[in-house]
């Protein structure tokens, strides 16, 4: 039997309050024994007796482990030498410009592919979503390529591929070169600006979500079109999801547009998207945002991801998705220990140690042994502090760092 003991763990069990209000998080050291990839003891105290591979976590707080919803594996430039980024008019001139630089880099697709997985696997990351470029300049050169890093790394890392027409679905007509992406493993379809880009948003949405229907693959669409624009998508976009029955299978990113929505039409677009499972992905720019809190408080999932990092739509991101996270603590004014323990679940899947309540739930007998060991002394210190993390742990086995 494969048996992992991992002790001095240490883990949230409750809070203390003060008239009310969550004023410390109560945590307790305890051994956890991991069998076949999930937990299948939690120990107030070690057994000795127990046989199997032994760590120590020396005191390093658990933490579910973290999800990267939006990331470019075959965007970064990481592993090659220091470039800033030119100033351009649109996006149209900024992806058209991007296929020249990326080709003369020195790295492949797969290479640099690589170094920002590696960098994900150090920050804690369990599972990541990344959008790969399909259009005729490039066909499904950049997928093969991401597909044989991520395989490299299947035993370490969950990943979900969305085909990204970048250039325009109808624009530069990748129809055919989606589908044919979707046949080889990629589960999403990309979409951007369906009127900016595509020049018709009616015919673009169409057209994405025939292809996700056709194929049966989810939706991820990147919009950052603002005001009656954007919100003219969203709309649209409602619709099709209900016509197709894709409930639950779909993503807005970047959303811009839901920060210029007020009063009642808030009500209803952010009641809309709850109802129909729509998710919506934030980088947490500087700039404008969401309402993240809002839209959750409506029942909408919202996660974060950290998209661009160094690649040439932006010299700046370094794939620490918790410091990302605590980016956007930060713009929203989460400050108290309740505020920044419920931050956490922007970058695991909602899952949290505590539930609101402030009861343990987390981690539990038959959790997948998915971890991140952070060198805090709670969750809520971990997204303020930006915490070290000390390793992780993908199914039981040790991907990043050590113990």
């Amino acid at each position: 039997m494969n048996r992992i003991i991992i002790q001095q763990v240490r883990i949230e069990t409750g809070v203390k309050k003060v008239a009310g209000i969550v004023t410390e998080t109560v945590t307790d050291l305890v051994t956890l024994v991991i069998e076949e990839g999930v937990i299948s003891q939690v120990l107030k105290e070690d057994d000795a007796e127990l046989v199997g591979k032994r760590y120590d976590a020396k005191g390093a707080l658990l933490l579910p482990g973290f999800t990267e919803k939006h990331c470019h594996l075959d965007k970064s430039r990481l592993g090659t030498d220091w470039q800033a980024v030119k100033r351009v008019d649109s996006i149209v001139e900024r992806f058209e410009m991007e296929i020249g630089e990326l080709n003369r880099l020195p790295l492949s697709v797969a290479q640099r592919a690589e170094q920002l997985i590696q960098v994900s696997l150090q920050a804690g990351v369990t599972s990541l979503r990344s959008h790969v470029d399909v259009h005729p300049r490039v066909n499904l050169a950049y997928l093969d390529q991401v597909m044989d890093a991520l395989g490299a790394h299947s035993s370490e890392l969950k990943s979900e591929i969305v085909a990204f027409p970048q250039h325009g679905l109808l624009r530069n007509d990748s129809r055919d070169l989606i589908r044919q992406a979707l046949k080889k493993g990629a589960s999403l379809v990309g979409g951007v600006d369906p009127t900016a880009v595509d020049g018709d948003m009616k015919k673009s949405l169409d057209a994405t979500f025939e292809l996700a229907y056709e194929q049966g693959a989810g939706i991820d669409l990147h919009l950052h079109e603002r005001d009656e624009m954007g919100l003219a998508t969203f709309d649209y976009f409602l619709e099709l999801v209900e016509k197709y029955q894709l409930q639950n299978k779909t993503a807005v990113s970047h959303a811009f547009a839901l920060a210029d929505v007020k009063g009642a039409q808030q009500k209803e677009l952010f009641g809309r998207l709850a109802e129909q499972g729509v998710s919506i992905i934030t980088s947490a720019p500087l700039g404008s945002m969401p309402p993240v809190l809002t839209l959750q408080e409506a029942g909408v999932k919202v996660h974060v991801g950290c998209d661009n990092i160094f690649d040439n739509w932006s010299p700046y991101g370094n794939g620490d998705i918790l410091e990302r996270v605590g980016r956007l603590g930060e713009m929203t004014n989460q400050v108290t220990e309740f505020e920044l323990s419920r931050t956490l679940g922007f970058i695991t899947e909602g899952l949290t140690p505590l539930n609101d309540q402030g009861e343990k739930v987390w981690p539990a007998v038959g959790d997948a042994a998915d971890f991140v060991f952070v060198e805090a002394s709670c969750s809520a210190e971990a997204v303020a502090r930006r915490s070290r993390r000390v390793a992780t742990m993908a199914g039981g086995k040790i991907t990043a760092g050590q113990l």
